[in-house]
């Protein structure tokens, strides 16, 4: 067992930090929600879903096959520009018809939640039972789809001794660090930032300094959304198979990601996923990969026992430029 960890290492670590890399897009959804509005927003993990089909239309519309370089590169680019539209205009959708009514009437948290989680079964049923067969042609059992023919052409771009990562890994791992980067510095260094999180510290002073809280509100579903569906064009890219409950387990994951970090801490949110997915993967060479969701979990309960606020523990209101 511990042979099999020390032979498996560096290839786990490649593994783990690309999966970890989705984690943490597919978290930075629910620690904005939570920053600003402190609700977790369990509709995400569907959101992301949404995303996937997205990314899955985007490469069939095409017909790419077997793309490799710079085209698979751009073929990335062009998934995540439409995954992150869809999945960003969803999130909209979803803040309008499944939040913002028990907002603007003053309801409960409780209530939100029940929301949320009724949001997330119509969306899952919508694409179980029409989408998926009205759209893309099918009833396959499970809803399972994939790429007819891999589109993406693996070859290793980094080997060095025991270290191999082939392009659709570091692709994942680059495109993610790069969107977090991007997001970091949109709330730290624009006005609009600015506004989500005065809004995250004191909703009602930042409405007597003009803040648009209807706004703020739209956009980190926005911002949430577009992070989901570059993770879903990553994720299609990494695994290339979709189906109707793919983010149901990813989702949960992906909140113990942002637990870790620190609910409500962008930065929080990165680390968090990569921890979680370094851990999940050395599990897995360590146990045997039926562990691989029995670490993570595991490591969910020991974070709320022993450290509920995370790794950062600093909220998304505490931020500062």
């Amino acid at each position: 067992m511990f042979d099999d960890f020390i032979n498996q290492f560096w290839p786990s670590t490649v593994d783990g930090l690309s999966l970890g890399a989705i984690y943490a897009l597919v978290a930075l959804g629910y620690t904005m929600v939570y920053g600003v509005l402190r609700l977790i927003n369990f509709a995400h993990a569907d959101i992301f879903m949404v995303g996937t089909f997205a990314a899955l239309w985007t490469v069939r519309s095409l017909g790419v096959d077997q793309v490799g370089g710079l085209a698979l590169i751009g073929m990335a680019v062009i998934m995540a520009v439409v995954a992150g539209a869809v999945a960003g205009g969803s999130a909209m959708l979803l803040e309008v018809v499944a939040y913002r009514p028990l907002r603007k009437r003053g309801a409960s948290r409780l209530a939100a939640l029940i929301s949320a989680i009724g949001a997330s079964i119509v969306i899952q049923q919508l694409f179980g039972t029409v989408i998926i067969r009205h759209v893309f042609g099918t009833s396959k059992s499970g809803g399972k789809l994939d790429v007819n023919e891999h589109f993406r052409k693996l070859t290793t771009v980094i080997d060095i001794g025991p270290i191999h990562v082939t392009n659709d890994k570091l692709i994942v791992f680059v495109g993610a660090i790069l969107m977090m980067v991007a997001l970091d510095q949109f709330v730290n260094r624009t006005k609009l930032g600015r506004g989500i999180r005065s809004t995250a510290q004191d909703p009602e002073t930042a409405v007597l300094m003009g803040v648009n809280i209807d706004r703020v509100v739209m956009t980190t579903f926005l911002i949430g959304g577009i992070m989901a569906g570059a993770a879903a064009a990553l994720y299609m890219v990494r695994f290339e198979q979709t189906n109707y409950f793919v983010g149901f387990l990813l989702g949960i994951k992906a909140f113990t990601a942002a637990v870790l970090g620190g609910i409500g801490n962008i930065r929080g949110a990165l680390a968090g996923g990569f921890v979680l997915g370094l851990l999940e993967t050395y599990g897995s060479s360590f146990f045997g990969s039926g562990w691989r969701d029995v670490v993570a979990f595991s490591l969910l309960i020991l974070v709320l026992m022993f450290r509920p606020t995370g790794i950062f523990g600093e909220s998304l209101q505490q931020a500062r430029a």
